[in-house]
């Protein structure tokens, strides 16, 4: 069995290689539809698209900064049911981990599909991106500076502005996946190595007749120990912030005191699936006596009503499959850094458990089994 394969590149162009990597996998693999970003026909612009034809992904471009949508959402609706096609799918490492939670809260299947995952040095708000995208030429030149700028063994890297949940994310390796594809430290002239993680990726690397890669360059370790430490700093600091701007009551109305109730972070949020919210049913479809009520109660109130209730309900229901993507802050109107305080409050809540969400499919997510000891310090009883 192949274990791992180089990806030949051309004029120092990973893109090319890259798209002509995924067309060998769909030819050779019998893979029937690949979920993989790519740019729309009629604009500058990327988002998962389902290919069936093996031409199409000329387009591709999973290598670009563009982070639109956690692609976790669409392959759960793809995979959630037996579709009677083999699949593939081209994803980041949080829409990995992402995929494997919704997998274990019975959303999604793993059977029938192939994961190929990328390093990912991390994307730019859907803002950023559109200027960043606009700064150049042509798209593919767009994405060949990106690759250049973060893959070249630098840590600055200059004008790019990342997220704050990239920068803050300490899994940038596709470690669930089953073709892991290795950027970090690459040589574009001697190739980049894709790597089997799993029996389903050796099964599909054997079959691609490529040739074997060779050992992976000194500087890939080295770049991702400094890219690993450097997110710890930001991360602590991040965390540090966010403890001291909400650690009352009062704080965290004022952090989220932007809130529309527009629900777009929970549109957003990739495990965040429930088919009816309670926000949306009649429970929270108050009546007009009592908006008065609270207003004269008060002399004042707040609409919409209950933007802290919603965001604490979700805190309570998604912390512990949160992967800090970052999707929430993307899709917020009103530039709440919600990733950085959803991130922080999942931080807390799992590793009270000693779970990581998404790192371990066979790892059952907290409070979905009966523990006969768990948290004697808290009910006090040994």
């Amino acid at each position: 069995m192949t274990q791992a394969i180089r990806i030949d590149i051309d004029n120092q162009d990973r893109l090319s290689g890259i798209r002509s990597f995924l067309v060998t996998i769909m030819e050779k693999a019998g893979i029937d539809a690949m979920l993989v970003p790519t740019r729309l026909a009629m604009k500058n612009r990327i988002m998962p698209m389902l290919v069936s034809e093996p031409t199409r992904l000329a387009e591709a471009d999973p290598l670009s900064p563009a982070f639109p949508v956690n692609g976790a959402q669409q392959l759960a609706r793809l995979t959630r049911l037996p579709a009677g096609s083999k699949l593939a799918a081209v994803l980041r490492p949080c829409e990995i981990r992402a995929f494997n939670e919704l997998v274990k809260l019975n959303q999604g299947k793993r059977d029938d599909i192939v994961i190929v995952g990328f390093d990912c040095p991390g994307a730019l708000s859907n803002t950023d991106f559109r200027t960043f995208a606009d700064q150049h030429e042509t798209p593919d030149v767009a994405t060949q500076a990106f690759c250049t700028a973060v893959f070249s063994g630098e840590t600055d890297h200059g004008a790019l502005a990342f997220t704050s949940a990239c920068q803050a994310c300490n899994h940038p390796i596709p470690d669930g996946a089953d073709i892991a594809v290795e950027l970090f430290g690459s040589n574009p002239t001697k190739g980049l190595t894709a790597r089997a993680l799993t029996k389903t990726g050796e099964g599909v690397l054997t079959g691609l007749d490529l040739p074997p890669a060779e050992a992976p360059p000194a500087q890939r370790k080295t770049m991702i120990a400094a890219t690993l430490e450097q997110r710890k700093q930001y991360r602590e600091q991040m965390f540090s912030a966010v403890a001291e701007a909400t650690g009352s009551i009062q704080g965290l109305s004022t952090y989220l005191a932007d809130c529309v109730n527009c629900y777009n972070c929970r549109a957003a949020c990739p495990v965040c699936y429930c088919t009816t919210c309670v926000f949306t049913t009649d429970t929270f479809r108050h009546e007009p006596f009592q908006y008065l009520q609270w207003a004269r109660r008060k002399g004042g109130v707040k609409m919409p009503t209950d933007t802290l209730f919603f965001h604490l309900t979700r805190m309570a229901h998604i912390s512990t499959a949160c992967v800090g993507c970052g999707q929430c802050t993307n899709a917020c109107p009103n530039d709440i850094p919600l990733s950085d305080l959803f991130t922080m409050v999942a931080h807390h809540t799992q590793g009270a458990f000693g779970y990581g969400a998404g790192l371990d499919l066979s790892q059952r997510p907290p409070m979905c089994g009966f523990e006969e000891e768990e948290y004697s310090e808290v009910v006090g009883m040994d």
